[in-house]
Formats: structure tokens, C-alpha cells, sequence
């Protein structure tokens, strides 16, 4: 049996995973990272993005998260994050129409919009696609 480490996913609000795990991935502020059991103490910044858990028996869950932390202790690793959802249950329509309406806004240099605000509503959009892309890899669709 593969060694695991318990893991908790939790949002504002709500526990969205608990379970033990043989590896977390998940994008950090400098890049993915890679979680196994016996991994050193960690506390990083999350980026908006996919984290793929591989559970104990090898199962993949995959979920969005729009940001938040890591923190991985010697038999602990938890995610908190403003929102976390299962990645299938993202809109994949409504972050298509959201992105599209960041990219305007960005483009409108007439506008009196917050540039700072529709970048990062930009960014999280764009990241809601790329988890509902990489489910779509892995399911084969």
C-alpha cells in the first residue's frame, strides 16, 4: 500500500475534501507544486487553479480553487481557499462569457473601469477554463 498523508480542501464556506492522499498538486505563487507524504513544512500562496488529489487508491479528484493557501505539516496537508468547488462543477459557459467580458473591459480604453479589478477577474476566468480543460484531458473528452 503507498504511504499517504490526510488531507483537508476547505472554502468560506464549507469542507470540500478530507481524506488521506498520495499526492497533492496545486499552482503556488512561483509554480505547481507537488505534495507527497514526508514532504518538509510549508506554507505558500495559491494562485487561481486547479488542485488534482490522488487518492489512496490511486482515484484523481480534481477541484478549482480561486486562490488561498497551502499548508503542509508532517501529517497534514491543507488547503484554504476563498471558494473551492469540484472542478466538474465549474460553469464552464459562464467563465467563457466572464473571461470575454474582462478581455473587453481591458480593451475599452475609454472606459472608467478598474484595470486592476478586470485583470484579476480575467485571471480567475481564465483559470476556471484551464481546470475545466485539464478535467476534460483526463476524462478523455
Amino acid at each position: 500500500m503507498a504511504m499517504t498523508v490526510q488531507c483537508e480542501i476547505v472554502s468560506a464556506e464549507k469542507e470540500i475534501f478530507s481524506g488521506l492522499v498520495e499526492m497533492l498538486i496545486a499552482h503556488g505563487a512561483l509554480g505547481d507544486l507537488g505534495i507527497a507524504p514526508g514532504h518538509a513544512p510549508l506554507l505558500t500562496r495559491l494562485t487561481p487553479g486547479p488542485v488534482r488529489v490522488i487518492k489512496q487508491n490511486g482515484e484523481e479528484e480534481m477541484y478549482y480553487v480561486s486562490g488561498g493557501m497551502l499548508e503542509v505539516q508532517p501529517n497534514m496537508v491543507t488547503v484554504l481557499a476563498d471558494t473551492a468547488v469540484r472542478a466538474d462543477d465549474v460553469d464552464e459557459a459562464a467563465a467563457e462569457r466572464a473571461a470575454e467580458e474582462a478581455r473587453k473591459s481591458l480593451e475599452n480604453q475609454n472606459s472608467e473601469i478598474d484595470y486592476s479589478t478586470a485583470a484579476a477577474q480575467l485571471a480567475e476566468a481564465v483559470a476556471q477554463l484551464r481546470t475545466i480543460r485539464q478535467l476534460k484531458n483526463k476524462l478523455g473528452k
